[in-house]
């Protein structure tokens, strides 16, 4: 058996993941995503019985697993979820569609309807891109003036990121958010990431405390996986006041280097299995 690792960047989790493969004595290669090029109709990758796709670019994640997908590849994760996770607003509304709670979303596609959205919504409000990780471009508007602001400045900036308004309602959290991480059927894992900003993301300074993973935790994150497509997926999920849980984002390459520190399971081995487990079910 071989396996490709298809990424451009070589972070912690990347060489986590490469170790675990070496750990099994697994024959493998990693696939510089930068430098792959396809042409439609010509064969695809040869000699792999299924690609890791941990592309950082979501464009390159994207394309690259449906021309895989097409030419007879299987991948991990697969096509649909990557096509579902990269985009938030596809994301939101798959959850909704299987019956997951979310925080409450409104879109809209001019300036003059968000800004009414807001106020109907009542602020403060986050507003999103529809695309991008590590908590890039996220606002808490907290008033009007605020959201004629960011508006402005949206259509003024331009391009397709900002020609949609994504707008939920603000979640006041208790100074932190759970992660997740779901590998095929089973929840291996979560965290609490703490901040005193808003924004808990580990990549902008949020810190890796142990979550216990209760039954309403394992059942939302793998009912979450489910509804966007399935594979290695990172859950994101907000408390509520009421002691309620909501899904706020699905993230379809996640890192872990912050639950590797504090999370007393092998992730990275975890993540290799199943990758190995899906291969051997597709050959």
């Amino acid at each position: 058996m071989k396996i490709g690792m298809l990424c451009s960047r070589m972070r912690i989790e990347e060489k986590a993941l490469l170790a675990a493969l070496r750990e099994r004595d697994v024959d493998h290669e990693r696939i510089d995503a930068q430098a792959l090029t396809f042409e439609l109709g010509a064969e695809g990758l040869e000699g792999y019985d299924a690609v890791l796709v941990r592309c950082l670019s979501h464009t390159r994640a994207y394309y690259l697993s449906h021309w895989l997908e097409g030419t007879g590849m299987t991948c991990v994760s697969p096509h649909a979820a990557i096509a579902t996770c990269g985009d938030k607003l596809l994301t939101s509304a798959a959850l909704q569609n299987a019956g997951i709670p979310i925080p409450r979303t409104v879109v809209a596609f001019e300036p003059e309807a968000a800004l009414r959205a807001m106020e109907e919504m009542g602020y403060p409000v986050v507003l999103k891109p529809l695309f991008g990780s590590w908590g890039r471009l996220l606002a808490r508007v907290n008033d009007r003036e605020a959201a004629e602001a960011l508006l402005e400045h949206k259509v003024t900036l331009g391009g397709y990121m900002h020609s949609v308004f994504y707008i939920q309602e603000y979640v006041d959290k208790p100074q932190r958010d759970i992660r997740s991480i779901v590998v095929g059927n089973e929840v291996i894992c979560a965290i609490y990431r703490q901040s005193q900003h808003w924004i808990t993301n580990t990549a902008r300074g949020g810190e890796a405390v142990p979550c216990p993973l209760t039954s309403a935790l394992v059942d939302l994150s793998l009912a979450a996986a489910r509804a966007v497509g399935g594979g290695i997926l990172a859950v994101d999920l907000l408390e509520t006041a009421d002691g309620g849980l909501l899904v706020n984002e699905v993230n379809h390459t996640p890192e872990f280097h912050g639950a590797m520190q504090v999370a007393p399971v092998d992730i990275a081995g975890k993540m290799v299995d199943h990758v190995l487990r899906v291969a051997r079910e597709a050959s």
